[in-house]
């Protein structure tokens, strides 16, 4: 069903938009989001969105990248600036102890971000040599990040190969892998005792294990996600980027085709398309009842029939 509309968010120093054109809706899947949901523009224009984060008050934090900032969106809609010169801020997670901490891939380094004071780099390279394009992170409850430093197959003056990296609670950074052709997308289960890796140039979803101590263990294929046609006889790729979990366990991936839903045991449940193509995902919002999807330069969002999990990170 498609159908004319408008939005014009209120804005506070980004000044006020409308937007006008054919209304997508979702498709019904089961526990996740009913028949017809709107998909609602909740702003476009912007440079390059990515990295939603919800707020303990039911707002949203997204960023910016191009534009070196980090947005709000607060609970009554109003939208600002957060932080301003982000040293390229590309995703964002809070740990255990309310810190907001973010990939910067411009100054190559995860970094804490506070409004007011510069950003507080954490590790800004393995073993001496600069990371190559910090991309995706999460935080766990124990207080671990995890996160994927992206170098792009075949790119030169790669410095490091493309790897997943955990920094330890204790502050201690380990290289788990460097055999993800392009890590991008990472997310935690909601008892965090898996973690999710996209590979955007391949076609499976990636899982490993946890232990109690949130060290990385076995890995395996989790789902094989829907692919285009491949072009000129290159191989199957979805181009999942990022990742997000509902309460009951099941998995959102944004890929090429839209957001692909997974059951909590990888089986496919379906896809929610957007106008756009989506690059990053998180529930947010009052009871994180709503799917904010950010990409391309807007922000959408999906009002649910499930929930995101209660703890500090998405």
């Amino acid at each position: 069903m498609n159908r004319l509309f408008l939005i014009c968010v209120t804005l506070t120093g980004l000044g006020c938009a409308g937007f006008a054109g054919a209304q997508t809706t979702a498709k019904g899947i089961k526990g996740v989001v009913g028949e017809a949901t709107p998909v609602e523009l909740v702003k476009e224009g912007f440079k390059a969105t990515e990295g939603p984060l919800p707020q303990p008050d039911g707002g949203l934090l997204f960023t910016d990248t191009q534009s070196n900032q980090i947005v709000r969106i607060a609970p009554d809609g109003n939208i600002l600036a957060w932080f301003e010169n982000s040293g390229g801020a590309n995703a964002l997670t809070r740990t255990p102890a309310g810190d907001i901490v973010a990939t910067l891939v411009g100054d190559k380094v995860i970094a804490v971000m506070k409004p007011g004071s510069p950003p507080r780099a954490l590790v800004n390279g393995y073993m001496g040599t600069r990371f190559n394009r910090p991309n995706d992170l999460v935080a766990s409850r124990r207080g671990d990040i995890y996160f994927t430093d992206t170098a792009a197959v075949g790119a030169t003056g790669a410095t490091l190969p493309a790897a997943l990296y955990q920094i330890t609670e204790t502050g201690e950074l380990l290289r788990v892998t460097t055999d993800i052709a392009v890590p991008n997308g990472v997310a935690l289960s909601p008892d965090d005792d898996t973690l999710y890796v996209a590979n955007t140039s391949g076609e499976y979803l990636i899982a490993f294990n946890l232990d109690r101590k949130g060290r990385v263990g076995k890995r395996r294929d989790f789902a094989q996600l829907a692919t285009p046609p491949p072009q000129n006889g290159a191989a199957p790729a979805s181009g999942a980027d990022g990742i997000a979990v509902d309460e009951d366990g099941r998995v959102y991936v944004a890929t090429t085709l839209g957001v692909q839903v997974l059951s909590a045991k990888g089986k496919p449940l379906g896809i929610i398309e957007l106008p756009k193509a989506p690059q990053n995902l998180a529930f947010a919002g009052p009871n994180r009842a709503a799917l904010y999807v950010v990409g391309r330069g807007s922000v959408f969002r999906i009002a649910t029939l499930t929930h995101g999990p209660q703890r500090e990170g998405k």
